[in-house]
This record gives structure tokens, sequence and C-alpha cells, in this order.
């Protein structure tokens, strides 16, 4: 599975000069490519209605947060989507190389799977930053 450069690129300035809130990428023709970046402005609503209901995902959120002791804090979060109604084989392309993917990403946080909304809603992120 090859990784484009692009993907290394678009996920470095996300993490250093936080150009996106998120980025959606999407396995194609043994590549991963980048399919949606979120402009800094986009919600965490705005990113899961971007994952597709029957098709699997990789994804990366960047979410801010408040700690308890009042303290302004990020944390980047790698989603593997692969929901249950998408195909066997391709749940399987996307599990095979997930962390060969992830690897190529230096500065994941928080690494999340989600197989329908309900696993990756809000309150888990929120729960999982602190």
């Amino acid at each position: 599975m090859a990784v484009l450069d692009e993907c290394k690129l678009k996920f470095l300035e996300l993490k250093a000069k936080r150009n996106y809130r998120f980025i959606v990428f999407k396995i194609e023709n043994y590549e991963v490519i980048v399919e949606k970046l979120g402009s800094p402005e986009e919600t965490y609503e705005n990113f899961t209605a971007c994952l597709p209901a029957n098709e699997c995902r990789y994804a990366v959120f960047d979410f801010d947060f408040t700690t308890n002791e009042n303290c302004q804090k990020s944390k980047i979060f790698f989603i593997a989507w692969a929901p249950d109604t998408s195909k066997v084989r391709e749940k399987m392309v996307y599990a095979s190389s997930k962390d060969r993917f992830k690897r190529e990403l230096d500065g994941i946080q928080v690494e999340l799977q989600a197989t329908d909304p309900s696993e990756m809603s809000f309150d888990i992120i929120k729960a999982r930053a602190i």
C-alpha cells in the first residue's frame, strides 16, 4: 500500500500550522489519498458528516478542549472508520494497511476505531482526550 506524499504534507500542515481541523483519507488503487480537508472553523459534526455510511475511511481530527484546570489543549485523533455496512474486502484492506499508514503520520496522540457513529460520538472523543 503506497501513501502519497500529499497525505504526509497535509498532516504536517494540520499538526504544525493548524491549517485544517480534519483530514479524511481514502484508499484508491492501492494508494492512500486525501479525500477531504476540513477548514479550521469546521466542527466535529461537520467532520462526522463527511464519513460515508457504508465505506471505510481513515481520518485525522484536531480536537481542541479545555482541561479541568482551565488549560487550552489540543489532541490529534486518528480514526479508523469501518462501518458494519461496508464490504468485507474493503474492511480487510483498511484493517491490514492501518498500522503502516498510521506510522507515516508522526504525531498521532489518540487512536479510535469505529464501526458506527455512536462509537465516535463527541462525548467519547472528549473522554479519550482528557
